[in-house]
């Protein structure tokens, strides 16, 4: 009898194998990893010098463990370069996504082992530069400026941060309040020119030195083993999470599904569960609810809910200082989306039980 086979065991991978065993004890399992399978918590790597983290100490369960725990055989340090070749009867691709890339001078942190990789070169790092002032980028400058005490800089061309994430008023809050423990901003500007030893032109020819480079301008799924599969952003899969093949699965942030990618852990968790029923023979619809996303900025909380993309409307805004309580309406006045900072933060639960179903 051929396993189930998962291909990765990033948060993806693990969540559906665990959910799977769940409900069915004991149909032979197989996850296969290009790295050593030890599961951590991905969201971690961004606010790791906040917990006083290595990356060792982010390991929560050794792969050893896991494949106890699952009852699975695990392949680690093992590449698949073509599906075909694979013995199986329903096959996962839990493939995550791979951050843009803009010089092999440029760091990025994706997993644990560019997160060891980054501590390392940090020992003798006092200056960090951080290309990307989205999600990731705001919380690693947090992180490193406050809790890493680096000199960091941001730079982005968008003219304010989290800026396809927030409207402009809550992106300035946060630009001050970075600003308040040190951070210095690059705002409209980009990279032109990168010299030996971390020499920054700008566009506006400002110079920046820094003794570390850090992208965090986004990721790309990575389809490279869906050839023969239908593609756009990412695999694309029904709400059942099936690919254009029979018996080939897709979910977390290698998917599109039912042309919505969100490269979060609420959906991912979401998709687990729902397709772990489905490999067990209960097929079962994801479905995806509001799932707001906390950004992990201590400096200046926010909850932000984005509004699906393509929905036309307006924020209404509401600010007591720094305490702001944005709303996204639709032009037939639906509530779709919310931002809180600071003590409205509080207000998650019940706001984000008026939105309406993602999917």
């Amino acid at each position: 009898m051929h396993p189930i086979t998962i291909i990765g065991t990033g948060l993806a991978g693990y969540a559906v194998a665990r959910e799977l065993r769940k409900i069915d004890k004991d149909s032979p399992l197989k996850l296969i990893t290009n790295d050593d399978g030890n599961f951590y918590s991905k969201p971690m790597l961004s606010n790791a010098f906040a917990k006083n983290k290595t990356a060792e100490a982010l390991i929560t369960t050794p792969v050893a463990k896991m494949a106890e725990q699952l009852n699975a055989e695990i392949l680690t340090h093992t590449e698949v370069t073509d599906i075909k070749s694979l013995n199986y009867s329903k096959l996962v691709l839990a493939l995550g996504a791979k951050p843009i890339s803009l010089s092999d001078k440029i760091l990025s942190v994706n997993d644990l082992t560019d997160y060891a990789n980054f501590r390392n070169v940090l020992k003798d790092a006092k200056t960090v530069a951080i290309i990307g002032a989205g999600l990731i980028g705001c919380e690693f400058a947090n992180d490193l400026q406050q809790y890493g005490n680096f000199q960091v800089s941001l730079i982005d061309p968008i003219s304010h941060p989290l800026g396809t994430l927030v409207p402009p008023e809550v992106g300035q809050s946060l630009k001050a309040a970075l600003e308040n423990i040190g951070v210095k901003f690059y705002l409209e500007k980009a990279i032109k020119h990168i010299d030996s030893g971390y020499k920054l032109t700008l566009t506006d020819n400002t110079v920046l030195e820094a003794d570390v480079v850090l992208s965090a301008i986004g990721l790309r799924p990575r389809i490279d083993l869906a050839a023969d599969l239908a593609v756009k952003q990412g695999i694309i899969v029904d709400k059942y999470l099936k690919t254009s093949a029979d018996n080939i699965y897709a979910l977390g942030d290698c998917a599109e599904v039912e042309g919505i990618f969100l490269p979060y852990v609420m959906p991912l968790m979401n998709s687990a569960r729902a397709l772990a029923k489905t490999l067990a023979g209960q097929t079962t619809a994801v479905n995806y609810p509001a799932m707001p996303v906390v950004v992990k900025t201590p400096a200046y909380p926010i909850v932000v809910s984005p509004p699906a993309a393509g929905i036309k409307g307006k924020w209404k805004i509401e600010a007591d200082k720094e305490n702001i309580r944005a709303l996204f309406y639709t032009e037939q006045q639906q509530l779709s989306g919310f931002v809180l900072t600071g003590t409205k933060v509080a207000e998650k639960a019940s706001l984000t039980k008026q939105l309406p179903s993602i999917l």
